[in-house]
């Protein structure tokens, strides 16, 4: 088959979205389909070749603590007709499909069997902003135009069902078993008797790395041999953080910036494996 796969997202910046597409393709083409990703771009997308269409300049908009890297211009239409017409899609698969403005651009002149997967699982500002078009009935009339519809859980299927009551199949994200299996070698820098707690992922409010230090704060006196490893695609936005502990006092909180999607997984196998060999270590201990 010839599959579309949109994302509404910035496909050159990091996040859970982009991740699932991006495994949804590299599965789907190893099965023998034809698969293409749509989707704003703010760089260059290396790896996919003509596997990926840009479509959209990508604006950050702030939305729920974090920042939503979307396309709102309304100018889409015509680069979106010349690529349906061009590749004639068995299958559209779009990833937040009301979220403005291409996924509903495609939807709205989509002439496939479409699949729309629903991921917010919290009232989103840009939700209420576009409130009096999502109880439009040209808005409902295009919601319609699903032939089916996933949520990556209850609570996204409960949020979403709020505005647009309807059967909804509940497909959890997936685990790449690729990256994720304990066939690693441990990480030595972190086998050094330390209890290691490990933070992952982009350092916006909501993640709640803030607060995850302040508790490591009072629980540090009674734990001295302990460590916090915060591990983020880049650099950029940790200098706050790193005020925070300086600031705080904190003694072993490690920061690991940079650390891109593809190279993440292998160092948390590794760091997971490292404080598991640990505690059976000390279990070993208490028992022998």
């Amino acid at each position: 088959m010839k599959i579309g796969l949109v994302s509404p997202y910035d496909f050159s910046y990091p996040g859970g979205v982009v991740n699932h597409i991006s495994n949804l393709e590299y599965y789907f083409t190893r099965m023998g389909h034809n698969v293409k990703i749509i989707a704003p771009a703010s760089a260059p997308v290396e790896n996919y070749g003509d596997r990926f269409i840009p479509i959209g300049k990508p604006r950050p908009i702030p939305t729920s603590g974090s920042i939503a890297r979307i396309t709102i211009s309304f100018t889409l239409a015509d680069r979106v007709k010349e690529v349906l017409e061009r590749e004639k899609f068995d299958i559209i698969h779009l990833h937040e499909p009301l979220a403005p403005t291409l996924g509903f651009t495609v939807l709205r002149l989509s002439k496939s069997i479409n699949i729309g997967t629903f991921h917010a699982a919290e009232s989103r500002p840009s939700y209420r902003w576009t409130r009096p078009l999502l109880v439009s009935p040209l808005y409902h009339k295009w919601f319609k135009k699903l032939d089916g519809r996933i949520a990556v859980s209850k609570p996204a299927r409960d949020f979403i069902n709020k505005f647009y009551p309807a059967a909804y199949e509940i497909i959890p994200n997936g685990v790449n078993l690729n990256y994720y299996n304990p066939e690693v070698p441990a990480l030595p820098q972190y086998m050094d008797g330390k209890i290691n707690i490990l933070f992952l992922g982009r350092t916006e409010k909501r993640k709640g790395l803030e607060y995850l230090l302040k508790a490591y704060s009072l629980v540090k006196p009674d734990f001295p041999d302990s460590r916090i490893i915060v591990v983020t695609p880049s650099t950029r936005s940790i200098n706050k953080y790193e005020k925070q502990v300086a600031e705080m006092g904190l003694a072993d909180v490690v920061f690991v910036g940079g650390v891109s999607d593809k190279k993440s997984p292998a160092f948390i196998v590794r760091l997971i494996f490292s404080v598991l060999r640990l505690l059976a270590t000390r279990v070993r201990a208490l028992f022998y």
